[in-house]
């Protein structure tokens, strides 16, 4: 999670039933082992791969497609798609809700996480982070020039590296406007006649009887206690992500109004999933 949001209301309290806790251990022990057990194969084969192909990663991303896919499986949430996934070299904006975005946006396509450079130090999370690839920026004026090098580098290596251009998380009913500082990168001289950028929509649907903010993540939240919260739930609700046609940057006059124009897609697409909220098996 980036910066803070806060919502208008607090959290919604945590109770968990003996069966959850039957439920958190259960799944907790199969998803630690996925995720750990994914992590060491991926390093391992990085081992070879860095070498071999630099910045080029042939084999490793499918090690983080399998383990993000199988997560909801071991979760028991739903899972669906919709839209083509952009081919092309480029960049992808989403809106963000959850941790579980992390999941959602790797299961079935291959991209690197764009994050502050804080998470890397977060245990945990900032390991699997630096594992994966993600590429970590500083909030500093005087680095732009060269994080904007490094992503130059990483989008010519045909890598889709993914912003959150909210800046932060939230409850996942609304998508907040887009910061458009981010989106000034993709307008340098060496990237904006080839670049594309395609806008995602993630939408989480609640299990059944819980508020529609369920998977939410946003403000002060604990992570320890959102895990256990999501562990517990003996039926689960589902993820839906929408992937939109991506345009080319060279379209657009400026950051301004490619941020908006994303913005505009992203929430649009979040709002019809909201409306044709429904089952997902």
């Amino acid at each position: 999670m980036s910066a803070s949001w806060q919502s208008e209301t607090e959290p919604d309290p945590i109770r968990i039933s003996g069966l959850g806790w039957a439920l958190v251990v259960l799944r907790g022990l199969v998803l630690a082992a996925l995720v750990f057990g994914g992590l060491l194969v991926l390093l391992v084969l990085r081992l070879f791969e860095r070498p071999l192909f630099g910045l080029h990663r042939p084999v490793t991303p499918y090690i983080t497609q399998f383990v993000c896919r199988n997560a909801f499986r071991v979760l028991g949430m739903g899972f669906r798609t919709s839209g083509e996934l952009m081919h092309e070299r480029g960049a992808v904006v989403a809106n963000h809700s959850s941790w579980l975005d992390i999941f959602a946006l790797n299961a079935r396509k291959r991209i690197y996480f764009v994050s502050k450079a804080e998470v890397a130090k977060w245990p945990g999370i900032g390991w699997l982070a630096r594992a994966t690839g993600t590429l970590f920026i500083e909030r500093n004026p005087k680095k732009a020039r060269e994080q904007t090098e490094v992503f130059e580098r990483r989008l010519k290596a045909n890598h889709k590296l993914l912003f959150f251009p909210e800046g932060t998380s939230t409850d996942g009913l609304r998508v907040l406007p887009f910061k458009t500082t981010l989106f000034a990168a993709f307008f340098n001289d060496h990237l904006r006649e080839f670049l594309l950028v395609q806008p995602v929509s993630v939408m989480y649907h609640p299990p059944k009887g819980e508020p529609d903010r369920f998977y939410g993540w946003w403000g002060g939240m604990n992570f320890g206690p959102h895990l256990l919260k999501t562990l517990a739930v003996s039926r689960q609700g589902a993820v839906e992500v929408i992937y939109h046609p991506p345009v080319q940057v060279s379209d657009f006059a400026n950051r301004k109004l490619l941020a908006a124009y994303c913005e505009d897609i992203v929430r649009d697409g979040h709002a019809l999933a909201r409306e044709m909220h429904g089952t997902i098996e």
